[in-house]
């Protein structure tokens, strides 16, 4: 299955396409209200405004499949975003990462390694997986910070190569 062909719903309920955020590059990431990486979302923002005009998209997906740290509704998860970390990038309706109802686009990104060399099902909240214009596909796990030098350069090099 093509990435680009994956249906997505937004936090409202709009139906689009991962190919409508297609650009220079795309960060996924697994999203929880109640984690202890959920101060992450500020680190989210802070790439998003930095590399959004460069065609970075930021793409948030609300789980509750780790110790149900995701329990409110579309538009209380909406709010808690907005009011507490100020966040504009994309949220879509909650998913399952993992499992039975794994989400197809998870489906798709958990196939890719880590800089460990480990795939497979996603541990925690917050792991992210960045997506080049060719599909190239860097994962990094829930502690590696949105602002840490593997991400922001990764970042980089997936924007560079994009215009190349």
């Amino acid at each position: 299955m093509q990435l680009s062909t994956i249906a997505l719903t937004t936090i409202d309920g709009t139906h689009t396409t991962f190919g409508d955020y297609v650009g220079g590059a795309v960060l996924v990431v697994n999203v929880a209200s109640k984690c202890g990486f959920t101060p992450q979302y500020a680190g989210l923002q802070e790439l998003y405004e930095r590399y959004g005009e460069r065609g970075l998209s930021v793409l948030g997906f609300p789980c509750n499949q780790f110790k149900g740290q995701e329990p409110g509704s579309s538009e209380a998860i909406q709010e808690f975003c907005s009011v507490n970390f100020g966040v504009t990038f994309p949220l879509f309706a909650k998913v399952d990462v993992n499992g039975e109802s794994q989400h197809p686009l998870f489906t798709q990104l958990t196939q890719a390694a880590d800089d460990n060399g480990k795939a497979g099902p996603i541990k925690w909240n917050f792991e992210k997986f960045l997506v080049s214009s060719s599909g190239d596909v860097r994962r990094f796990r829930s502690m590696t910070k949105p602002s840490s030098q593997r991400i922001t350069g990764a970042i980089e090099d997936a924007l560079a190569s994009s215009v190349a």
